[in-house]
């Protein structure tokens, strides 16, 4: 099994769109009869699967408040469903180049983020750990939702449409997943995204027609960090374009 992946997308797009529970059922309705599901996905449609987010922050809470390069990264662990692996991810944005840096880790081993670097050796968590310290991060919450993926081949790649529902989030207790008692902080909105490379594929311009989105700027951990009530609410605004 591969342990670490690095990926660099030149002029990669996000775009997210909030809408209610209707539009985001009609959305995956759509999405299930143009375009493939997503080859990770299970379910009676192949493109299901739920989410667990550690979401790490300073103590001055920087990256919630977008405070220089802690503004365009996010340190995260990530586990799908009830696997017994975990993804330690970096997420970089520097216009025009999105980066994206993971490595897979047994469950049992998240406790190694605790240790001390010079304990790690050659751990495929070094790297994380060592950017962690270097930054101030701990974790600050565990953020959980429902996924349905589906996607489309373009000339510059596939693009990806994901519809999120049921987001609902806890405050973290260390380097472990910790039993379902969540906060529900998103019940009467779906978050919509579309990814793509250069230029939005014809289809999801189609969509974005057809149901009159508009693109926001979404974030679930600052979502979820004002739900639990550990900062005030940031004001939701019209997305870039990037």
């Amino acid at each position: 099994m591969q342990t670490e992946t690095r990926d660099r997308r030149p002029h990669a797009a996000e775009l997210k769109f909030l809408v209610t529970p209707d539009v985001g059922d009609a959305v995956r309705t759509w999405a299930r009869e143009h375009l493939t599901a997503d080859p990770h996905g299970t379910g009676v449609h192949g493109d299901a699967y739920s989410t667990t987010t550690l979401y790490t922050d300073t103590p001055d809470q920087d990256v919630y408040r977008r405070k220089g390069s802690y503004g365009r990264s996010k340190y995260r662990v990530r586990r799908y469903g009830v696997s017994d692996v975990a993804f330690l991810e970096r997420k970089l944005r520097t216009r025009p180049l999105l980066s994206k840096r993971r490595s897979i880790v047994p469950l049992t081993e998240l406790a190694r983020l605790d240790a001390g670097l010079t304990d790690l050796g050659d751990w495929p968590g070094l790297w994380f750990a060592t950017r962690l310290a270097a930054r101030r991060l701990s974790p600050v919450c565990q953020v959980t939702y429902d996924r349905t993926a589906r996607v489309t081949s373009t000339p510059y790649g596939l693009a990806r449409l994901t519809v999120d529902a049921h987001l609902c989030a806890r405050t973290a207790e260390g380097w472990r997943f910790q039993s379902p008692e969540y906060m529900p902080v998103l019940t009467d909105q779906h978050i919509v995204e579309l990814k793509f490379l250069v230029a939005m594929p014809a289809i999801f311009k189609r969509l974005v027609e057809t149901f009159g989105l508009a693109p926001m700027t979404v974030s679930k951990y600052r979502l979820s960090i004002a739900g639990l009530g550990l900062a005030p609410a940031i004001t939701t605004t019209a997305a870039e374009v990037a």
